[in-house]
């Protein structure tokens, strides 16, 4: 039986159209029951096209952000979902999401967490001079990027790479990342210890 999963997205949605894609494959473990966001944006557009119910959750639309918080859980809480991914998602959640959903809410990250958190992320690590990056992929706490970590992928750093280039790559490497973790959490089951995910022990 597949693991009934909500995808938020703020952007394009690529990582969302790879998640489609994999979740079409029988024997995955996942099934995207909902794709919810904080915008008009391109992700709902892949998700309407491929049959999947969306919904939208407007900042502006609430008095307050604990307003919008309780909002957003509810909404995503209506399709019972066993995992929320948040796939480019740019809105930060609030207390009421994290207890709803915590310890089965994902993200991505583009750096070797802990190293270079935030928004800047391969910009950051470029201009370190790092030599190798990367993306992460971690269940989502209170904090900035401070989850526990499921997964990590390095990505080189070329001489001649630029932020762009340095993006794209990276991003090519956590899509890949996330459609296999997401499936093997989903088929396997996992456990958290301390700062420590253990995967096939559901």
């Amino acid at each position: 039986m597949s693991a009934r999963v909500v995808v938020l997205v703020s952007g394009g949605g690529s990582n969302l159209e790879a998640l489609i894609d994999a979740a079409r494959v029988e024997g995955y473990g996942a099934r995207i029951v909902a794709v919810g966001a904080d915008r008009d944006c391109g992700g709902l557009e892949l998700a309407a096209a491929a049959g999947i119910p969306t919904f939208v959750t407007r900042v502006g639309d609430a008095a307050d952000r604990a307003e919008w918080d309780r909002s957003l859980t509810a909404r995503v809480a209506a399709f019972n979902p066993d995992l929320v991914i948040s796939a480019g998602f740019l809105k930060l959640v609030g207390a009421e999401f994290l207890a709803e959903f915590g310890g089965r809410f994902l993200n991505t990250h583009n750096t070797l967490l802990p190293a270079f958190p935030g928004i800047h992320g391969p910009r950051d690590a470029l201009e370190y001079g790092v030599k190798l990056t990367g993306a992460t992929l971690f269940i989502v706490d209170a904090g900035i990027d401070t989850g526990v970590i499921v997964a990590q992928v390095a990505v080189p750093v070329a001489d001649d790479d630029t932020v762009e280039t340095l993006t794209e790559r990276i991003k090519v490497a956590e899509r890949a990342q996330l459609v296999d973790h997401l499936g093997r959490l989903c088929r396997d089951g996992w456990r958290i210890e301390g700062r420590r995910v253990v995967l096939g022990a559901g």
